[in-house]
């Protein structure tokens, strides 16, 4: 554990900076945030997770989801061309980086009081200019220890069985789990935590999504105790095989509504409330949505191991504020 990086707890309580915010832990002109914590004593470490050879894929197909999951995402359009018959060629149309396994990048979401992590300035997000792109998120390299907590896998083992329409998982369960799977949580760790909601949509997509109703999904429990145990595990990056890492939407009971917006000075939208508001401006914590894990569960569930390494390669696209995963496990 990095003792220089203070507890989620110290942070909240800072003077010398916004509260709750990690702004300038990392330095005053950090980029990474929480991809700080991956260096290359944990990678080198990773490498000693690969004991059988397995590759497994964690990228869904670009179009894996068809309606979209969002409203403002489309499904892609895939063309294919030639300019002669021993030649092929393609483009693509409605290309969202974020509409199916992804990571999302620092532009993606800001806090509506505070604004995005350390305090960037949105005025300089345009197309092309590369400050606080997911360009630099693929310029550090994604490669580290990876660890499975198979929630749905250990809920069922007790005789629960997950709502995704909704359900939270609270921080208690996510240590239960990492108990029950005797697996060691370390710092740099490249957290994968398997709701069980992508099986739920494969079992039956109309259910799991139904036409003309707002989305719904299983997640992480929206709370300060999990935003602590996040960080304080000074994990690299959190994936999770749902819609938003966090349960969606938000509860209206959500500690994370701002003061702006219970005053009404700020409008609601589907984001008030969310933890996504906390865990990227605030904290710089990368977060990737939509993993693949189900066969990689099942393989750690075979066998009893829980890590793994993970390699993961997002869109070099200057000044992108999101881009598909491209992520492996290796075993």
């Amino acid at each position: 554990m990095n003792d220089a990086i203070p507890s989620y707890q110290e942070l909240r309580h800072r003077v010398d900076g916004p509260a709750g915010s990690s702004w300038g832990v990392f330095g005053p002109d950090d980029e990474l945030g929480t991809l700080n914590h991956l260096t290359p004593q944990t990678l080198l470490a990773a490498m000693g997770t690969v004991v059988s050879g397995e590759v497994v894929n964690l990228d869904l197909p670009l179009d894996a989801f068809d309606p979209a999951l969002v409203s403002t995402r489309k499904p892609l359009s895939h063309h294919l061309f030639a300019s002669n018959p021993h030649h092929r060629d393609e483009y693509l149309d409605n290309f969202f980086t974020q509409n199916a396994t992804q990571i999302d990048g620092f532009r993606h979401i800001g806090h509506p009081d505070l604004g995005f992590y350390n305090g960037a300035n949105p005025e300089h997000f345009t197309a092309g200019s590369p400050f606080l792109g997911i360009n630099r998120l693929a310029e550090h390299g994604i490669a580290g220890r990876g660890v499975v907590l198979d929630v749905d896998r250990y809920l069922r083992s007790l005789g629960h069985e997950i709502d995704h329409r909704g359900e939270a998982i609270p921080a208690q369960t996510l240590a239960a789990t990492a108990a029950h799977q005797g697996v060691e949580l370390r710092p740099g760790d490249i957290l994968l935590v398997r709701t069980g909601w992508l099986t739920h949509y494969r079992h039956d997509p109309v259910a799991a999504v139904p036409g003309g109703e707002p989305m719904r999904s299983s997640g992480l429990e929206a709370s300060h105790e999990t935003v602590a145990w996040l960080w304080d595990h000074q994990f690299a990056l959190v994936a999770t095989d749902n819609f938003a890492v966090e349960s969606w939407p938000a509860h209206e009971a959500s500690p994370f509504i701002t003061r702006s917006e219970a005053s009404g000075d700020v409008a609601s939208t589907s984001h008030t409330g969310l933890m996504h508001r906390v865990l990227i401006p605030l904290l710089g914590m990368v977060l990737g949505e939509l993993w693949d894990l189900d066969e990689l569960a099942a393989r750690c569930a075979r066998d009893g191991r829980w890590d793994c390494l993970i390699v993961a390669s997002p869109l070099n696209l200057t000044g992108g504020a999101g881009s598909p995963a491209n992520a492996t496990a290796i075993r």
